[in-house]
């Protein structure tokens, strides 16, 4: 764990203060009308050259077609490590186009082909279409592991805020079908479970960007109803992975959480569960920072926090998984930074 120097600190605050003030009130709005606002704030990215080339898919799907973007690094040589990545957005807005950048210098940092996924969003497509789609961009990278060049005992799953519970859901599911190994999972300021009375909600519901009233309408557009009252669809745990009857047997896990988040707390949580489960965590803690940092480019604490990411990154992708693509009690190794 680590406290911000003055100078560094008053760039966070100066930041937050903008975002606070700059984000659409996404909670008073229709899921459309909240899409066209948060997509009129999107920076085009400055490092196209981070990558050698991209190139965008359809995959089939009984719900239409997926589409993908794949990007591929410089070095090229060999079958390299893949990432499936899982934008955030609330399960209602953000693209692969809101999340380019971040896929480059990804893709750049690890060596890795990222496969950025346009899954389908809410409220028009409720749960679990969205889990439905990362399931099937993670078998589409499988199968197709020769022509993309990748490594298929080498591939991970990687998504921040409602991006991260896809992620820890499609491990579980992953877990569960012996032909989709995945060599580790990675969780940003993961959305996990519908509980706004945490302790991180009771101290940052307000004034800190990410609000609790814009998450209970995130919940409920991607539910179709009020979280408290909605039954989940399907298995439980492909919405709220927590509602799982085992964690055992999952990928390895790096949970970033950050402390000025309503998040944090359940994020903290689920870091522990997997823990307790005999799955090898890492937990990175960033106290003064707040949802999102990781993606926001030209910010000096998210490009140390990224350094630390792509290094506990690069050790799990850099040797093959074992034949399930598990990790043993053993090699439970929970940090927190």
């Amino acid at each position: 764990m680590t406290v911000l120097d003055d100078a560094l600190g008053g760039e966070v605050a100066r930041l937050l203060a903008v975002l606070e003030e700059g984000f659409p009130p996404v909670h008073l709005m229709s899921g459309p009308e909240a899409r066209a606002a948060v997509a009129a704030r999107a920076v085009a990215p400055d490092n196209l050259d981070d990558v050698r080339a991209t190139e965008d898919h359809r995959v089939p799907t009984e719900g239409g077609d997926l589409r993908v973007r794949v990007y591929r690094p410089w070095d090229d040589a060999g079958p390299r490590p893949a990432v499936v990545f899982l934008h955030g957005g609330g399960f209602v807005f953000c693209s692969i186009e809101s999340h380019d950048g971040f896929c480059r210098t990804m893709s750049r940092a690890l060596g890795a082909v990222v496969v950025s996924v346009d899954y389908r969003l809410a409220p028009e497509h409720p749960a679990p279409a969205a889990a439905d789609d990362a399931l099937t961009a993670l078998r589409w990278v499988h199968e197709g592991a020769a022509g993309l060049g990748v490594d298929p005992r080498r591939v991970a799953v990687a998504g921040d805020s409602a991006g991260g519970n896809l992620a820890a859901v499609t491990a579980l599911r992953a877990r569960d079908h012996e032909d989709l190994p995945l060599a580790a999972q990675v969780l940003l300021y993961p959305v996990v479970e519908p509980d706004f009375e945490s302790e991180s909600y009771r101290h940052y519901a307000t004034g800190h960007f990410n609000t609790r009233a814009a998450m209970e309408w995130y919940w409920r557009q991607y539910l179709g109803g009020d979280p408290a009252t909605t039954p989940l669809p399907g298995p439980p745990e492909h919405v709220v992975p927590t509602r799982a009857a085992s964690l055992a047997g999952l990928a390895p896990a790096v949970v970033v959480t950050a402390g000025r988040d309503p998040l944090a707390s359940e994020g903290r949580r689920y870091a522990g569960l997997l823990g307790e489960a005999g799955v090898r965590v890492r937990h990175r803690h960033f106290p003064d920072l707040f949802h999102g940092f990781a993606t926001i480019g030209p910010f000096p604490a998210a490009a140390s926090a990224r350094e630390l990411l792509w290094h506990d990154l690069r050790a799990l992708l850099a040797v093959p998984a074992d034949a399930t693509g598990v990790a043993t009690k053993e090699n439970h190794d929970q940090h927190r930074r």
